[in-house]
């Protein structure tokens, strides 16, 4: 299985936010973790797609916007993708979210969306840092996701052989 985990970070917080996810991936999957300006143009052959980036402004960043628009409509057809930022925790309807807009373009491409979008959370200071806890739960994310993905499209971890 092919994943590919792509953000966006200002400071730093939601690209640990990503390595945590792609670390947890990688038992089952030959994952990359990419800067979105590294991105673009998005492989043909994924099996997973990941996405996320801070929240600013109510929604996504300029370069989560950039390489959202690039991607054509219905050019990700069937891929299972999911979809999170980093913002501070309070309601929804008052930091807004980078996830949910990062969601909506990835369904408009025709990917299939297995996890609701996620948010993790950093203190409420310039630049963060994340919440305790914050990257185990990134983990515990994307293993769940992997639980989402048809098994057609993992590749099995070999066993180990005894010495």
């Amino acid at each position: 299985m092919k994943a590919l985990v792509v953000y966006d970070s200002q400071f730093g917080n939601t690209r640990w936010i990503a390595q945590a996810a792609g670390d947890a991936l990688a038992g089952a999957a030959e994952v990359q973790v990419v800067p979105v300006a590294e991105a673009a143009p998005l492989p043909e052959a994924l099996d997973l797609l990941v996405v996320g980036g801070p929240t600013q402004g109510h929604g996504a960043s300029p370069g989560m916007k950039a390489l959202l628009d690039s991607i054509g409509r219905g050019s990700l057809e069937g891929v299972p993708a999911a979809a999170f930022d980093t913002r501070f925790r309070m309601p929804r309807w008052l930091s807004g979210s980078a996830a949910g807009v990062i969601a909506r373009r990835l369904r408009t491409a025709g990917a299939r969306l297995v996890a609701s979008p996620e948010s993790f959370f950093v203190a409420r200071a310039k630049e963060g840092p994340l919440l305790p806890g914050e990257l185990e739960r990134a983990g515990a994310w994307a293993r769940a996701i992997l639980e989402a993905v048809p098994a057609s499209g993992r590749r099995s971890v070999p066993a180990r052989a005894a010495p």
